[in-house]
């Protein structure tokens, strides 16, 4: 739900939450990109950072220069300052994202967890595939290829995306693991709740897995152009379209990374709108299938 008032917590004696909902909504991220993106702009005394996530977010401030009760009142002002969440227009760039789907490195990582930690496990594939409706996990590829990923948050390991689908044919939900894996390849692609994610580093995980990418999203060699200027190679607010590969393609794709040879399909920054997405929305058919 989306709450009629924004409930405030404080997170220890350094950090205010502000949470405006519990869906896992654009609306909701606008208002909390919004916010931050006002925040920036008023440069508050004692503010140190905004993290803004889904439905919510994590204020850094300094207690000595800025109370919690100032600060709440400071943030009601901007929120107040913005009729809605359709007011706020904000910047974004279009990344396409080549991807592997059904992709060796995942099956090995399932095959991992079955053999070493739950043997009754459905494969990730079809058990994504089967508790949404879908009828195999080829169609699982066409609905999770078919749409742009608005890119919510950063955030868990470093330069993480997580992304809702702006189509909304495109909505696909998946438990996490549970217990987690103990293993996840770097460029790993997969779900938990009604979010993708692309994992940025080897390490454990507990999304449903079924793809992988060649790009790197973090890289401290900073190799590729999009990564001059940081890290990490998104931000809150891009978009993502994810172009299915093969695995020559991947290979190649791989190769070219490594030594920085890769130009990205990357599309300049435009102002998107709660407004212009629910015009496009409007001219979809919601029935039909991909």
């Amino acid at each position: 739900m989306i709450y009629d008032e924004p409930r405030f917590r404080p997170g220890g004696d350094r950090f205010l939450e502000i949470e405006f909902g519990d869906e896992l909504k654009l609306e909701l991220n606008f208002r909390a990109q919004g916010l931050g993106q006002a925040l920036t702009q008023e440069r508050i005394k004692g503010v140190i950072e905004i993290a803004p996530f889904f439905a919510s977010a994590l204020v850094h401030y300094d207690p000595d220069v800025i109370t919690f009760e100032e600060l709440k009142a400071e943030l009601l002002r901007l929120i107040n300052a913005v009729a809605s969440a359709s007011d706020v227009e904000l910047p974004s760039r279009l990344i396409y994202m080549p991807a592997m789907y059904l992709d060796p490195w995942s099956a090995e990582a399932i095959d991992q967890y079955i053999e070493k930690i739950n043997p009754a496990k459905e494969r990730d594939p079809d058990f994504v595939a089967r508790i949404n409706g879908l009828e195999d996990a080829a169609e699982l590829v066409r609905v999770h290829s078919g749409t742009e990923y608005w890119v919510a948050a950063l955030g868990f390991w470093p330069g993480t995306p997580f992304m809702m689908p702006l189509d909304p044919r495109c909505r696909l939900f998946a438990p996490k693991y549970n217990p987690p894996r103990t293993f996840t390849y770097t460029g790993t692609i997969g779900m938990g709740g009604g979010a993708t994610a692309i994992y940025p580093v080897d390490g454990p995980g507990g999304y449903q897995i079924f793809a992988r990418t060649p790009v790197p999203i973090w890289d401290m060699q900073q190799r590729l152009a999009p990564f001059k200027e940081a890290p990490y190679l998104l931000r809150p607010t891009d978009r993502m379209k994810f172009v299915p590969c093969t695995r020559e393609e991947f290979d190649e794709i791989h190769r070219k990374c490594a030594e920085g040879s890769y130009e990205m399909n990357v599309v300049g920054y435009q102002k998107i709108s709660l407004q212009s997405h629910r015009a496009w929305v409007a001219t979809l058919d919601l029935n039909a299938r991909f």
